[in-house]
């Protein structure tokens, strides 16, 4: 069996101070933590290094969104092994040690299951929510288009959805406020992902239709009370607000 390998986590930031301390904390036995930074304003970067974090900075100018961060930060890493850890994630301790056990595996990257909570509750039909966010770094890309996943070069495995144990808890307990608010910054990130869609009536009619139905009833978000129906009520309305904005850029 091979040695048990190092391991970098990275940690993309802008204005992340909120929840940073929390983070920090359940990362600080790993090898290497790297604070990769947009030029925040706030404390993040006072908490990194409150933290003994190795810090590097990734200007800002126009990105509005994270992606083209990625590709340059985990490359900033010492280690072979790169955790992605989100600056509203927690990686547990045992999560942790199947980290090190899995860098024995011979495998090149791993999808890790994540908790999403939504008006106070953790949300099934989130879950598994896989992220690809622990990989060998000299096999990884990571392009710069919005809620891509990394190209990781080799066999990557996924963590079962059983082991609930081993999920990232994802401390982002989202109100309807600030999905609406990220409904609207996201699906302007979004549209030149989409921009090459002939979209008209049918899709701002069928397409929120879908989602809901694949939210609530294929997702499961019915098991969830009201707070599905309003989260897959949501979902809908996430497309019909990227649909509306293609058809109105294209007047």
């Amino acid at each position: 069996m091979m040695e048990k390998q190092k391991i970098s986590v990275v940690i993309n930031t802008y204005n992340a101070a909120m929840r940073l301390r929390e983070v920090l904390d359940a990362v600080k036995d790993f090898d290497e933590t790297l604070v990769c930074d947009m030029e925040s304003t706030d404390d993040t970067l006072a908490i990194a290094a409150e933290y003994g974090c190795r810090t590097v900075t990734f200007p800002r100018g126009k990105h509005n969104i994270v992606e083209p961060a990625r590709e340059f930060a985990i490359h900033q890493a010492r280690h072979p092994w790169v955790l992605v850890v989100d600056a509203d994630e927690i990686v547990t301790p045992e999560l942790r040690e199947y980290l090190y056990s899995f860098t024995q595996s011979g495998n090149a990257g791993l999808f890790i299951p994540r908790k999403n909570f939504f008006m106070g509750r953790f949300m099934r039909c989130l879950y598994p929510d896989y992220v690809l966010r622990f990989f060998l770094k000299d096999k990884t890309r990571w392009p710069a288009v919005i809620h891509c996943s990394p190209e990781v070069e080799g066999k990557v495995e996924r963590i079962p959805k059983s082991r609930t144990e081993l999920a990232f808890v994802h401390l982002a307990d989202e109100s309807i406020s600030t999905r609406l608010q990220k409904t609207d910054q996201y699906s302007t990130n979004e549209l030149p992902k989409k921009r090459h869609k002939n979209y008209g009536t049918g899709a701002l009619i069928g397409r929120p239709i879908l989602f809901f139905l694949k939210t609530y009833c294929i997702k499961g978000a019915w098991r969830d009370g009201r707070a599905g129906f309003i989260k897959a009520s949501m979902e809908a309305l996430y497309q019909f607000v990227v649909v509306a904005k293609l058809i109105e850029e294209k007047r």
